[in-house]
């Protein structure tokens, strides 16, 4: 016997056998990377809304640091508010170069509203 003969006497099937395992194992590579792809699109568009809502949330963080500082601002000065309506209301300024009849008949200053410096209670009577 030849030794050409006895080769070609092998089942064909095997090489093909092997090239099906390859294009099976190729195909599903090929599937899993897909899978893969499709998660991280889904991950890009989700890390983009993410982003979007963190900038929405940063300008109203903004807002509300700037509102805070104008609230700390007035209340700051709240005390110095309050405290001169009271000095005009209890003690009128009359000026240094008034005259005699000036100091008789002074002149007061505008009617002031009034605003309570005391808290009320919880039921809103005045």
């Amino acid at each position: 016997m030849l030794p050409s003969a006895a080769a070609s006497f092998r089942p064909p099937n095997h090489s093909s056998a092997i090239a099906q395992q390859q294009s099976s194992a190729l195909a599903a590579r090929i599937a899993s990377k897909k899978a893969e792809l499709e998660n991280l699109r889904q991950l890009r568009d989700m890390s983009g809304a993410l982003a979007e809502q963190m900038q929405a949330l940063e300008i109203k963080i903004a807002t509300l640091r700037d509102g805070t500082e104008a609230v700390a601002c007035v209340l700051a000065n709240w005390d110095n508010v309050l405290r001169a309506i009271s000095m005009a209301s209890v003690n009128p300024v009359t000026p240094r170069s008034a005259s005699k009849s000036d100091l008789n008949n002074p002149q007061l200053p505008a009617t002031l509203i009034r605003v309570p410096a005391e808290s009320h209670d919880a039921s809103g009577d005045r």
